[in-house]
């Protein structure tokens, strides 16, 4: 398994170093050999832990599982690459963005600059295959993803959670740190799939949310916009 970013090691080696971690890593190449697409490619698995690192996360948005489709995952769980069009959860999300704060919806659907402004974007499951989403959910990932949320809720830093539909809630509620007294808030609303984001998604207003939190525990709100001028 390629390793991760050198800020997480003290956190992940552990864990990557279990007989679980291994039979994944052995059952990924495996898929791999026999001819099955797995996105996102290897070496962007770990990409959003290299984007935002542990001492800079402020926000963690929380996803199931990369994008299945060619060409969409690129280790950010709801973003995809500059000139590929986002799919409908994505497209609401940023509509909810434009609803939240004004702020216009940027053409394009990647939320690196999310990332480096200190905003977690991680999937329970950091593989898919090729056309079949959640293939890969029972696979191994949880323990690893887990070690994550840990060890991001464990810190005093007041931090915000934001789970968008019942699995990203349940493996959210599953944090002791994050659920007992604390010093995080988690945002929870349905997911922004077309399925359900009118149950409740729209107008959940997290961005906002999350930022007067951030502001009132004596952290620097997150710059939200994905305009080009706001790029960094």
């Amino acid at each position: 398994m390629i390793a991760p970013p050198a800020s997480w090691s003290a956190i992940l080696d552990p864990v990557l170093g279990t007989a679980g971690a291994r039979a994944l890593d052995r059952w990924l190449m495996d898929e791999e050999a026999a001819g099955r697409l797995v996105f996102p490619p290897a070496r962007q698995r770990f990409r959003a832990l290299g984007l935002t690192p542990p001492d800079a996360v402020k926000v963690v948005i929380l996803g199931q599982d990369p994008y299945h489709g060619a060409g969409q995952a690129h280790g950010l769980a709801f973003s995809v690459p500059a000139g590929i069009r986002p799919p409908p959860s994505l497209r609401n999300i940023l509509r909810e963005l434009e609803d939240d704060l004004g702020v216009p919806a940027p053409e394009s659907g990647d939320l690196t600059a999310w990332a480096r402004r200190g905003v977690l974007l991680l999937n329970t499951a950091l593989s898919v295959e090729e056309g079949r989403a959640g293939s890969h959910a029972r696979r191994g990932w949880a323990p690893i993803t887990d070690a994550i949320l840990r060890a991001v809720a464990r810190r005093d830093a007041p931090t915000v959670f934001v789970a968008w539909g019942s699995h990203a809630q349940t493996r959210a509620r599953a944090i002791p740190d994050l659920v007992e007294d604390g010093p995080h808030l988690l945002i929870e609303s349905p997911h922004p799939s077309p399925l359900s984001a009118y149950r409740g998604f729209f107008g959940s207003r997290p961005f906002s949310r999350a930022n007067d939190f951030l502001i009132a525990n004596g952290r620097e709100a997150v710059e939200w916009r994905l305009d080009p001028d706001h790029a960094s």
